[in-house]
């Protein structure tokens, strides 16, 4: 308990001390005024604190006087009549409506950047024009696509069919040399069975030649229809390569195109540029807008200070950027009670200071009186400051 005391006793102390940092205190106990030194040290002190008092005081009156000259200002324009009041109000009003808009448009966000911009302006005229070739270019390589897709689809299908083909004249070249083969044998069986043991196989052979005639007609037949259907398709499937080499040349010239238009207008796509575009007339009308909106500023700025100048308004052009204060009483209240606020502090400052040097004047006017051998040089030294400060 004795720690937190002494502790406080301290803090105590210490708010105390800082409670007389205001108060301006003469030891002159301790100066020995028969000493030329110290005397005029003394003098010179004081005389100090009047110079800076008086360098104090006038930068404060200035001050003062400026909020004293804007506190008569609302006094006057609250004085108005009600017709030129209302006067003041709309070019208020005016005033205030365009300076929104165009803090606005400073505090839009994700706008146009400045380098595309100009890029757009440069080929204004021209790039409808150009969302326009885009837009057909981009839509005939969708076409010539499609239509690649579809002879490739069918130049595979005629090469699977020529490869079945193929297959088929390879198989049916085998059937018919097995059919060969199985006649011959057959020939062969049956003159064994007529010469070796004397049996009439006339039949045989017609029915077996027969067969054996029919089977190689047949393969014959379907061998020559395949061969002719093979060369159909070869024929087709050349067909099919050079219509696609006409497609690709319209392709590779179309995608040719669509790159060089991409880099003239310095963009991806169609979609990309009419995009672009949209964003730039809409940025386009709202600069149109800011530009008119600031020399609608200065119009109205100057018709409400050229309207307060014909009445007893000091400073006109303050009210310029407080015109929510002329619009709204509560926004007037609220300003004269902050000025009132700072014409007390003003003032108050003022007084310390004035009292500073009241208190260093009568200081060394006492010691004057008290020493009157020394009073003329402690005069002279009064004279000469006050010739200096007034200089």
């Amino acid at each position: 308990m004795g720690f937190f005391k002494s502790l406080f006793q301290k803090f105590k102390k210490d708010e105390d001390f800082e409670e007389n940092w205001e108060e301006i205190v003469y030891a002159r106990d301790e100066v020995n005024f028969r000493d030329d030194e110290q005397r005029k040290r003394y003098i010179e002190s004081c005389l100090e604190q009047m110079a800076e008092a008086g360098r104090e005081i006038n930068q404060l009156e200035g001050e003062y006087a400026l909020v004293t000259s804007y506190l008569t200002d609302m006094e006057e324009i609250e004085a108005l009549p009600e017709s030129e009041r209302e006067e003041i109000n709309t070019f208020a009003r005016k005033l205030s409506g365009y300076e929104s808009e165009i803090q606005n448009y400073k505090e839009k966000k994700n706008r146009m950047p400045e380098s595309r911009y100009n890029k757009l302006k440069q080929r204004e005229n021209e790039i409808e024009e150009g969302i326009r070739k885009l837009k057909e270019n981009e839509e005939y390589a969708t076409l010539v696509k499609k239509d690649l897709r579809k002879l490739d689809g069918e130049r595979h299908a005629y090469i699977y069919r020529k490869n079945e083909l193929k297959e088929l004249l390879n198989n049916y070249k085998g059937m018919a040399v097995i059919f060969l083969t199985a006649l011959v044998l057959c020939v062969i069986m049956l003159a064994i069975l007529q010469f070796g043991f004397e049996m009439e196989v006339f039949i045989g052979y017609f029915l077996s030649i027969g067969a054996g005639a029919i089977a190689i007609t047949v393969m014959s037949v379907k061998y020559m229809d395949a061969d002719r259907e093979l060369i159909h398709i070869e024929k087709a499937i050349n067909k099919i390569i050079q219509l696609q080499n006409k497609v690709k040349i319209r392709y590779v010239n179309n995608r040719n195109l669509l790159d060089y238009l991409c880099i003239k207008y310095d963009t991806k796509n169609s979609k990309q540029l009419s995009r672009e575009w949209e964003a730039y007339k809409q940025e386009k009308e709202e600069r149109r807008q800011h530009a008119e909106a600031e020399a609608k500023v200065d119009f109205y700025a100057k018709e409400l200070v050229d309207k307060l100048s014909k009445f007893r308004i000091k400073d006109p052009h303050r009210w310029i950027h407080q015109t929510q204060a002329l619009l709204d009483p509560r926004e007037m209240v609220e300003i004269r009670h902050d000025l009132i606020l700072r014409r007390q502090a003003l003032r108050k400052q003022m007084d310390y200071n004035e009292e500073v040097a009241g208190t260093a004047k009568n200081e060394i006017m006492d010691i004057a009186k008290k020493y009157p051998s020394y009073a003329g040089e402690i005069m002279n030294m009064v004279e000469m400051y006050e010739k200096r400060e007034h200089f």
